[in-house]
């Protein structure tokens, strides 16, 4: 029989609400087996030692030598049923109550019945079952031993000359019986839910313990726990993550020397606990110095963020106070403005206007407008909302993307190919802030970047273990003179644009984590985004 599992209950057969843990119930199977060995080797022993009192046997010896002998050889044959679990623990615990109530009553008739003593060894086998299997059990042993008792005195009244008080003594230890084994169950059933309450609060330990190194380990940022010989106690996954370390660090210098001497400033000096690292592969990486005291030492925490996450957070103070300054000079200049466009348009339709002062009123109008799209731009900019991120297939998310942009704009079909490179892709990014960032993108392919002819390309790659969208056209790309001034606000190569689109997409772009560059590689103009790995489970806080 294979062993029982820790959680097992053992119930007894006849009681609906007692039942013990495994563990415990074979822990108890076990120390009455030592019990029970004890005592079979005593009654053997002390009859044949010279020292053994005289009571033993004085009745029958023939029937006690046989009783006591094979009380233990039952004891010892039933070693490695216990030890071994061969057979169930009901069975077991059952056969050994059982075999007490026989033997003992047998030895104590040999020895001269109740008023020997040894009824109350009976006590202890009923107490034992009441905590063995306990319930209605523990009566069922309490009324099979009471029983076994009064028979042992109505035989011996039958056969020999009894005291008056034998039956009086009888009784008064069948009570005992009954005493001990309620006793013993309602000690078991307070045992018993005892160790159901410890169980249920160490599960309940476990399930916090689980979740909060599921927390710590799936934290955006990384944390570190060092001690004060900069030695790494403990570090969570986003750490390898966000530093690009194969293994978990042991040491802070294995990280970066800078890091190590911002925690020695930070040490020496408690207002420095911002720095900001530069990394070994050139990536930049915010860090932040903490100190936990615990009882018995002092450590040091380091909270690890990604740079990018740094400047989102900068980009939506930046957007909200964009937000209110746009907002009151927009509806400044729209009133003068709207005056102006009024007033021009009004001009226009005098009839004594030579076509001189006519194309003077249309230079009006379409700076009008000019300006007016201006101010739409800006006030699309500053009343951007915060980023509602969610899990993008973009397998499935860009080939529809195209399908509508081709459709709305009246695109050929064959104008725009997409390159899966890596395929089930999934990126972390507001949905509609990524339509706007690649509407762009693609309306300035069509208008700057590609003859009428040509393909435009979008690939779809892995890159660092992030998503990434490249937007490729064949034009003549960009001065490299200009490329710095590429993404500032109302900086623009043509006399029709505003200058707001690359950089309305590269503040989208930051207010999601993502990143927008620029390249010219192989005589290709290629505009790069990439996007956060919606398959890192992260936690943000």
């Amino acid at each position: 029989m294979a062993p029982d599992q820790p959680n097992t209950i053992y119930p007894c057969p006849f009681s609906k609400n007692y039942g013990i843990p495994a563990q415990q119930a074979w822990l108890l199977l076990k120390i009455f087996f030592v019990y029970r060995f004890i005592v079979s080797n005593l009654f053997v022993i002390l009859y044949f030692s010279p020292f053994g009192p005289s009571v033993l046997g004085t009745q029958d010896q023939q029937l006690y030598v046989i009783s006591a002998l094979f009380y233990l050889l039952i004891t010892l044959v039933s070693a490695p049923f216990i030890f071994w679990r061969l057979s169930s623990y009901i069975s077991q615990a059952q056969i050994f109550i059982f075999t007490d109530i026989i033997f003992i009553t047998l030895l104590m008739h040999a020895c001269g019945g109740v008023d020997s003593g040894f009824g109350i060894l009976l006590a202890i086998s009923i107490a034992a079952g009441g905590l063995l299997i306990g319930g209605r059990c523990a009566m069922l042993f309490a009324a099979l031993a009471s029983l076994a008792v009064l028979a042992e005195q109505i035989y011996v009244m039958q056969t020999h000359t009894l005291r008056s008080g034998a039956f009086t003594y009888s009784g008064m230890l069948g009570a005992s019986f009954f005493t001990i084994a309620f006793l013993s169950h309602v000690m078991a059933k307070r045992t018993e839910q005892s160790e159901r309450l410890a169980s249920e609060r160490q599960l309940t330990i476990s399930r916090l313990e689980e979740l909060n190194r599921y927390i710590i380990q799936h934290l955006q940022s990384g944390i570190i726990i060092s001690d004060q010989q900069q030695r790494i106690q403990l570090s969570n996954e986003a750490v390898r993550r966000l530093l690009g370390l194969p293994d978990a660090p042991l040491r802070l210098d294995e990280i970066s020397d800078q890091l190590s001497q911002a925690l020695s400033l930070w040490q020496a000096d408690p207002t420095q606990d911002f720095a900001i690292i530069q990394l070994d592969n050139g990536n930049e990486i915010q860090t932040r110095f903490s100190s936990l005291n615990l009882h018995e030492e002092k450590l040091n925490m380091i909270l690890f963020e990604d740079i990018d996450l740094y400047n989102q957070r900068l980009q939506q103070n930046k957007l909200a106070s964009l937000g209110r300054l746009t907002a009151s000079i927009a509806h400044e200049i729209r009133n003068p403005l709207g005056a102006i466009s009024h007033a021009g348009q009004l001009l226009s339709e005098a009839p004594q206007l030579t076509e001189e002062d006519k194309r003077l009123t249309q230079i009006i109008q379409n700076h009008s407008r000019r300006v007016n799209s201006i101010i739409e731009d800006i006030l699309k900019l500053s009343r951007r909302n915060a980023s509602k991120k969610e899990k993008i297939a973009l397998d499935r998310w860009l080939p529809d993307f195209i399908d509508n942009l081709i459709a709305e704009q009246g695109y050929r079909p064959d104008r725009f190919n997409v390159v899966f490179i890596n395929r089930s892709l999934h990126a972390l990014m507001d949905s509609g802030h990524l339509k706007q960032i690649l509407y762009n993108l693609c309306s300035n392919a069509v208008k700057y970047g590609c003859r009428e002819d040509e393909t435009i390309t979008i690939e779809v790659k892995l890159d660092k273990d992030k998503p990434c969208l490249d937007v490729v056209d064949h034009g003549p790309g960009i001065a490299p003179d200009i490329r710095q001034h590429l993404f500032e606000p109302f900086f623009t190569t043509s006399s029709n644009g505003t200058g707001l689109g690359l950089y309305i997409s590269r503040e989208l772009a930051e207010l999601n984590q993502a990143k927008l560059s620029y390249a010219y590689i192989d005589n290709k103009s290629r505009f790069t985004l990439c996007l956060p790995n919606a398959d890192h489970a992260v936690i943000e806080i």
